[in-house]
C-alpha cells in the first residue's frame, strides 16, 4: 500500500522548466543586433531625382542633404537653408571625418543653389562628396 502512495504523491509533482538561461540568450542576441545596425538619417524630403545610367550604390553610413525644386535646402527632416550647410556637415565631419557627403537635387532645382551647396560642403572639410540620381530604366 505504501507503494501506491509514493506513485500517488510523484504524480502530484509538476515538473518546473527554467527559461532564464533562453531570455538571456534572447537579450544578447538583441543587443548584438541593435550595436551592428546601421542607422541612415533620411532628408525627410521626397526629391525626384534625375536619371543616370552609371548610378550606383554607396555606403549607408553617410550624410543626406536633399535640395528642394523651390531651393530648399533639407537634412534630418528639417530646413536648414544654404547657410545651415557647412555647420551640419563639419558636425557629421567631427563624428566621421570619413562620412560621405550625398547630396539629393530635385531635378527641378537650379544648378545656381546646386553649386553652392556643393561649395559649402567643400568648405566644410568634406572629401567624399557624392550626387545622388535614380538608375536609368
Amino acid at each position: 500500500m505504501g507503494r501506491f502512495q509514493d506513485s500517488a504523491a510523484d504524480d502530484q509533482t509538476e515538473s518546473v522548466v527554467d527559461i532564464s538561461p533562453l531570455i538571456d540568450c534572447v537579450f544578447i542576441l538583441l543587443i548584438f543586433f541593435i550595436v551592428t545596425t546601421t542607422f541612415v538619417e533620411e532628408t525627410g524630403v521626397d526629391v525626384n531625382k534625375p536619371q543616370s545610367s552609371s548610378a550606383e550604390a554607396l555606403d549607408k553610413n553617410s550624410m543626406l542633404l536633399a535640395i528642394t525644386p523651390a531651393g530648399n535646402v533639407y537634412f534630418g527632416g528639417q530646413d536648414i537653408g544654404i547657410g545651415g550647410v557647412q555647420r551640419e556637415v563639419k558636425r557629421e565631419l567631427q563624428k566621421d571625418p570619413n562620412t560621405p557627403i550625398i547630396i539629393q537635387a530635385d531635378r527641378d532645382a537650379t544648378v545656381g543653389i546646386f553649386n553652392r551647396v556643393l561649395d559649402e560642403v567643400n568648405l566644410a572639410g568634406a572629401t567624399q562628396v557624392s550626387i545622388s540620381n535614380s538608375p536609368a530604366d
